[in-house]
């Protein structure tokens, strides 16, 4: 029996109807949640990203600007638009659009926002406060899109053996520090494999829960999966496809059609983790406006 895919967009749908309450009510108290989004060049994955935040902002009722500037922008020009927009009243959140051209430090500039505004939970404020458990920061949008498609979902995360596939600072060691916390939907033992691990298939096939987020197409084979583990897709990659009219077409990390025979629970790759992200997003920035409100 093929696994059961976990609908991503269905779940999303419901955090989102659960958020409209939410900015219902600040609204009623003159409070519009407002998030900014800086794209630097014109990069069309980025274009194509952003372009669906601001779609599912507008569907809530969320204020959001986009700021865009050329590809030859300056770090120092960058950090001045930050501060800008850290000064500006009107936003509860930021999201400086992934990449950034070389010769700006990624690291630099997600420091300049400020960590209440930091609705991606970059900033090392938040990423600290996230390692030590503490709740009163901001998670990053897609490892806690996957921590509720799994309590959503009913997986039961409590001792189970997770293998974390990728060590990003984006995706792969939030997501292993979310689940070996202390609490409700994590309480995991978590192993993280990455390009220097020996034997990444003995690893996998130990898991209950395999997250595949190391950026190689179709990495995860059916036989790297324990009968009936549950499997979660975060991969992006672009590969060679002569039947598309691009020539291309996107994947994940995971063979889906060979691992959906052996998983108990799955994510469909486009539908699983990535409105899951947004949802995520949308879920920041009310709770920051939220918190300035108070």
């Amino acid at each position: 029996m093929p696994a059961k895919n976990i609908d991503g967009r269905a779940i999303a749908a419901q955090i989102q109807s659960e958020l409209a309450a939410r900015v219902a009510d600040l609204k009623a108290r003159g409070v519009t949640p407002g998030l900014a989004f800086v794209r630097v060049g014109e990069d069309p994955a980025s274009k194509v990203y952003v372009g669906r935040k601001e779609k599912a902002c507008a569907e809530l009722g969320i204020f959001s600007e986009t700021q865009v500037l050329p590809q030859a922008t300056t770090e120092n020009e960058l950090l001045a638009l930050i501060a800008q927009l850290n000064s500006d009243s009107r936003l509860h959140g930021i999201l400086v659009q992934a990449p950034l051209p070389k010769h700006i430090s990624e690291s630099v500039i997600y420091s300049a926002v400020l960590p209440s505004k930091d609705v991606d939970g970059f900033h090392p404020v938040n990423v600290g406060k996230l390692m030590l458990g503490d709740n009163t920061g901001f998670k990053p949008c897609t490892p806690a899109g996957v921590m509720e498609l799994l309590l959503r979902t009913g997986v039961k995360t409590d001792g189970a053996e997770v293998v974390v596939l990728g060590r990003g600072n984006i995706v792969g060691k939030p997501m292993a520090a979310m689940l070996c916390q202390k609490g409700k939907g994590a309480n995991a033992t978590v192993t993280i494999c990455h390009s220097a691990t020996r034997d990444i298939k003995e690893h996998c096939l130990r898991a209950d829960i395999i997250i595949a987020a190391i950026g190689v197409a179709e990495f995860l084979k059916a036989d790297m999966v324990k009968p009936f583990a549950t499997v979660i897709d975060v991969g992006v990659n672009r590969i060679p496809d002569a039947n598309s009219k691009t020539g291309t077409r996107l994947v994940g990390d995971v063979d889906f059609a060979a691992v959906e025979k052996v998983a108990g629970f799955i994510t469909p790759n486009p539908g699983g983790v990535g409105p899951m992200t947004i949802a995520m997003l949308l879920q920041n920035t009310v709770r920051a406006a939220e918190i300035a409100a108070k």
